[in-house]
């Protein structure tokens, strides 16, 4: 019981997750009568917005991700267990983990989201995401492997398909990896893979709606649109992928573009946990909870970040999955666990948009900010350099990261052209390390007569 955690006359508030919401609340309670126990399946916090550029060799995988220890050395009523959450009992206030049971006097999920793949099985089988370090490592990995075999095709089609990238997603993460695709394409890989005609690599971004970034601005939706096209990415706005599969990326039912490599970045679930009530998770599994962040039907349980749904009058469909909503919602957390502390009611949360921005390739960024201030080009990429470098967690992950912006900027080069481990889809597997489908398959072949068209059952 409570792996190893030492008693203390303060109540224990455990919290689920160390992202950008779970660490600043635990940070928050630093100096608060408090013990504060983070659980998370990592030892280190991760950096999610620039894990595009670890799967394209602009940053390396350690500038971005910062051991959870080290964060909080020196936090006296911190205490760390790296576990995996099997489910959590509210009746008897416990967390059951694969290394033990944790008990609770406050619970605060903190889980962030997950890859949401519709239900689409071939794509969750065969697709790639960016949710994690080990599906950037993988994604540049798979990339480049594709190229090293396309040069001993002799097949034009197959050799087409190694090199076509598809990613799938208009939002932030879709158009930053698409510009920066664009980008490696037109200075990188001509040097490393001189024999192959790049004009044959296309990439092609597809977004299901009718915009690219959905939440921004319209001038930031065409602007982002048109510095795009002028990298020669293929937008496809309108269209969605039914299923990915022998090598082909469907967007009809008969037609389909041939890839090999399929970005998955279309859309994301809350990660509810095993053992809340199902009426209070929500159709996207996230968490119903009120004004300050409550969950719904209880005292002592919280949800911040992306797995908390919190619907105001501003903003029916819950708030935002962004960063600064979960690390906002962890301070204003804590001010109420101190207000509950001393028998006083809680205050409800408020949501102070300080703006959003996108960046599409260098010199190439758009920029949203409150009261209809909108700006772009090379002083939106300042902005969106400046933002993320501050936001980095460790001095030297932000130098580390700077320095290697600053070579890839003037040298017009990516240094991290690695494939450390080779990646094999049959290898695939979810953030849980268990198998992302119930049976393995070989890495697919491209095979130039289209498959019988499978008719769902009804």
């Amino acid at each position: 019981m409570d792996t190893n955690l030492p008693k203390s006359n303060h109540p224990r508030v455990v919290i689920i997750g160390c992202g950008f919401g779970g660490m600043r609340l635990a940070q928050s309670l630093k100096h608060d009568p408090v013990q504060v126990v983070v659980i998370d399946r990592h030892n280190y916090h991760n950096f999610q917005p620039l894990l595009y550029q670890v799967a394209t060799g602009a940053l390396e995988a350690d500038s971005i991700a910062y051991p959870i220890r080290k964060i909080f050395a020196g936090q006296k009523n911190f205490f760390y267990r790296m576990a995996d959450v099997e489910h959590v009992d509210t009746a008897n206030n416990r967390v059951h983990t694969n290394i033990g049971e944790v008990s609770y006097d406050y619970l605060v999920v903190a889980t962030g989201s997950l890859t949401n793949f519709f239900g689409i099985e071939s794509i969750e089988r065969n697709a790639m995401q960016i949710k994690s370090i080990p599906n950037a490592l993988n994604l540049r990995s798979y990339i480049f492997q594709n190229f090293e075999k396309a040069l001993l095709k002799e097949d034009p089609a197959q050799r087409q398909a190694l090199m076509n990238i598809v990613v799938v997603g208009g939002g932030p993460t879709g158009v930053e990896i698409s510009g920066s695709l664009a980008e490696m394409r037109r200075t990188v890989l001509p040097k490393d893979y001189p024999e192959l005609d790049l004009k044959q690599m296309n990439i092609i971004l597809v977004e299901a709606g009718p915009a690219l970034l959905g939440p921004m601005s319209q001038k930031s939706q065409q602007e982002a649109l048109r510095y795009l096209q002028e990298l020669g990415v293929d937008v496809r706005l309108n269209t969605g992928i039914k299923r990915f599969e022998d090598c082909r990326a469907y967007y009809t039912e008969t037609d389909f573009i041939p890839t090999e490599n399929l970005i998955w970045a279309a859309g994301v679930n809350g990660a509810a946990l095993p053992g809340l009530p199902e009426q209070v998770v929500t159709r996207n599994k996230r968490i119903n909870v009120n004004s300050w962040n409550q969950v719904e039907g209880f005292e002592n349980v919280f949800a911040i970040g992306d797995v908390a749904n919190m619907v105001t009058d501003d903003m029916p469909k819950g708030m935002p999955m962004l960063a600064p909503v979960a690390q906002q919602q962890a301070e204003h957390l804590a001010d109420n666990f101190r207000r509950m502390i001393r028998r006083e009611q809680p205050v409800p949360f408020k949501y102070f948009n300080k703006g959003v921005m996108a960046i599409v390739a260098r010199n190439k960024a758009v920029v949203d900010l409150p009261k209809d201030v909108h700006f772009r080009g090379f002083l939106g990429w300042l902005t969106w350099l400046f933002v993320h470098l501050m936001t980095l967690v460790g001095f030297r992950n932000k130098v580390v990261a700077f320095v290697d912006w600053a070579f890839s900027y003037f040298a017009s080069d990516q240094a991290l052209r690695l494939i450390i481990r080779p990646f094999n889809r049959r290898d695939m597997k979810d953030d849980k390390g268990k198998r992302a489908a119930e049976h393995q398959v070989a890495t697919p072949q491209y095979n130039p007569t289209p498959p019988a068209i499978q008719t769902p059952a009804a």
